[in-house]
């Protein structure tokens, strides 16, 4: 099936290259946000030859070791929804989201703690212990097997902290710890950690290119297209290149960092992924970090480069610290008082990056509409409480109606349906429905999520 797809690509990118519009410059092609005076989009066939004005993309965003379960609650609906301390930096969101609780991953219960509750995730498969790495494939590279042919690239596996290797005391490998993204039963896909990285590869940045402004490169037909269109979009035009470059700035200066690092690293005789930031050359303030792979996921969706994108904003068993929260103990330290003040300023923190993509993504316009009401955005952690390792329930939230398919503004509790009724996996099974790739079963569900 995806050697049949590969086929493909070349005749059905050609099809997709000819209903857009792109900036192109040396080594560039910078595919262009909607405007309203300009035929970018227009109709397009999904996967399932279903015409659509929009395409849909999907995003999951996660955070380990569970909430502060005190403060993670909503009632209500719509914009008159009320939600808990940790959500309040979704507030202005609350009418383009459901919270959701009570779904389960059965594969991850009462299997040991840590990166048997993590692995699976996103596929809901059987984790094998000891060396032989053996999972499934998550929901995210499924959706990329059948959609990925469909844009310059099949999808975004971006991260915000190191992976971590060995093992841990119950004999999972670290990787189920440091991956939610596998593109099979044995192999994860690289994380990038790295900003840099991440941003060239969505702009084909090659050897000297890297030294060139994308801007610049593309100046020329930019200036021109800016005298066709109206004035509305002009301004979404000039909008659109300056949030480009204000990214392509911060790049510049991480880049040379992790040229230093390297050259460090090199001479110290260690590997880069075994120093701590900022020598490595990641940015030494997470906020940073973590705001610049919201920037670079919210330009790709926009730009169409990719509509599939995993953020890991932290690993399992992270050591990330928070002193800009005031917060003493490491992010796995902190879980361990997960009804704490300390914990419930770290899981608003998060909330407030899952609400800076999510006001980004609804801050460019699509029609009617916006980025995010044709996306679905999921921010889920791997367990409910950290003090208890409990991940009987867990806790997750799902923004945008992606293209009108989903309702929002919705509070939907599955603890008191059944076990079979409230499967992680159906919602991945109903959501690949609504983005036109229908599966029998996925992971341990062959039944949809109701209500999704």
């Amino acid at each position: 099936m995806i050697r049949d797809l590969q086929e493909n690509t070349a005749a059905a990118y050609q099809y997709r290259l000819s209903r857009r519009t792109f900036l192109r410059g040396t080594g560039v092609a910078m595919s262009l946000p909607w405007l309203e005076s300009l035929p970018v989009w227009g109709k397009q066939m999904d996967s399932s030859g279903v015409e659509s004005e929009f395409p849909k993309r999907f995003a999951t965003l996660f955070m380990a070791c569970g909430v502060n379960g005190d403060h993670w609650w909503a009632k209500g609906k719509g914009s008159e929804m009320d939600l808990g301390k940790s959500l309040q930096p979704l507030d202005s969101l609350k009418h383009k989201m459901n919270f959701i609780t009570g779904l389960f991953n059965r594969s991850a219960v009462g299997v040991g703690i840590h990166p048997g509750q993590t692995g699976n995730i996103l596929s809901g498969a059987d984790l094998q212990k000891g060396a032989v790495l053996k999972g499934g494939i998550s929901v995210d590279q499924m959706l990329a097997n059948h959609l990925g042919y469909l844009t310059m690239q099949p999808s975004l596996v971006l991260g915000c902290e190191q992976p971590t290797t060995g093992y841990h005391e119950t004999n999972f490998s670290m990787a189920y710890s440091s991956h939610i993204s596998w593109q099979s039963t044995t192999s994860p896909v690289p994380l990038e950690v790295y900003p840099s990285l991440a941003f060239d590869s969505l702009f084909e940045n090659r050897g000297n290119l890297r030294n060139q402004s994308i801007l610049d490169r593309v100046r020329t037909q930019a200036n021109a297209l800016s005298k066709k269109v109206s004035a509305t979009d002009k301004a979404k035009l000039e909008e659109y290149l300056t949030s480009v470059r204000e990214i392509e700035k911060q790049i510049e200066r991480l880049r040379d960092n992790k040229s230093k690092a390297e050259s460090s690293a090199l001479k110290q005789q260690k590997p880069l992924i075994a120093m701590e930031r900022p020598e490595n050359g990641l940015p030494e303030d997470i906020r940073d970090h973590m705001r610049l792979m919201c920037d670079i996921v919210a330009l790709a969706f926009q730009t169409d480069k990719t509509r599939l994108a995993t953020l890991l904003l932290c690993r399992d068993i992270s050591g990330l610290f928070y002193p800009f929260l005031n917060v003493r103990h490491s992010h796995h330290s902190a879980s361990h008082r997960d009804l704490s003040d300390s914990y419930e300023q770290i899981t608003r923190y998060y909330c407030s990056q899952v609400a800076y993509l999510a006001n980004k993504l609804d801050q460019m316009p699509e029609g009617d509409g916006s980025v995010l009401d044709n996306s679905c955005l999921l921010f889920l952690s791997n367990m409910w409480a950290g003090s208890k390792h409990d991940s009987t329930k867990l806790p997750l939230l799902q923004l945008g109606s992606l293209g009108g398919s989903i309702e929002t503004g919705r509070v939907l509790d599955y603890l008191d349906k059944g076990d079979e009724n409230r499967k992680l996996c159906s919602l991945y099974l109903s959501i690949m429905d609504k983005m036109g790739v229908e599966r029998d079963y996925f992971g341990d569900a062959d039944t949809r999520l109701a209500r999704i």
